[in-house]
């Protein structure tokens, strides 16, 4: 039996639509390392409290903490059991066209431009999308989630559905999560991974309907 080349697998999606749990879970039966983005953007409640204020200096957070992890990536490890990730580095600038205004944007894409050719891109990127209502839906189990307004919801998915559609850097997957729940049941996880497993090159559409 040929063992399969290890990769960096990308998992992507709007808030909400379950990126770091699908990571996790991934890593685990793929046997890959596990590379998480940095929660502790110390301008997050500065920025969901008064968004104008401290859209720059979130979003430029953001950037940097993502930058800084690529080390993380090239990790030796990566050659041996492969890596999985809960973000893509280009989803930033998705952020950022949302928050800022053109003299802010302007000055991040010059940060952005200076950073982006350094940082490996993923071998898949795993697109989770799912309707704004179940976003939203999820987002309130949890204290964290109940803050985000319903409409950035609905603004973000729509730009993520968007980046998506031009998306040519990775082979991409694009999985429909609004009737599946890969965390409470595990034979969605399992059929996702094994999609996963088989997806190696090109744009591919999965939309499972779940569990009856």
């Amino acid at each position: 039996m040929v063992t399969p080349p290890t990769r960096h697998i990308a998992v992507e999606g709007p808030i909400g639509v379950g990126k770091s749990a699908l990571a996790h879970r991934l890593a685990d039966a793929l046997r890959a390392r596990v590379v998480l983005a940095d929660q502790g953007n110390p301008f997050l409640d500065g920025f969901y409290a008064d968004p104008e204020r401290y859209a720059l200096q979130a979003q430029l957070s953001f950037l940097l903490d993502r930058y800084q992890q690529r080390d993380e990536l090239r990790q030796e490890g990566l050659f041996q059991r492969g890596v999985v990730t809960d973000y893509l580095f280009a989803r930033d600038r998705l952020f950022a066209r949302l928050t800022l205004s053109r003299d802010e944007l302007a000055l991040y894409d010059k940060v952005y431009a200076l950073l982006d050719g350094a940082v490996p891109r993923p071998d898949l990127v795993v697109y989770l999308q799912a309707r704004s209502d179940v976003l939203v839906d999820r987002l309130r189990k949890s204290p964290e989630g109940r803050r985000v307004p319903r409409d950035y919801v609905a603004r973000v998915n729509e730009a993520y559905a968007e980046f998506f559609f031009h998306y040519t850097d990775s082979p991409l997957l694009v999985v429909n999560t609004s009737e599946i729940d890969f965390v409470a049941r595990r034979k969605d996880l399992d059929d996702l991974v094994a999609v996963i497993q088989r997806t190696r090159s090109g744009v591919h559409h999965y939309s499972p309907l779940g569990a009856a």
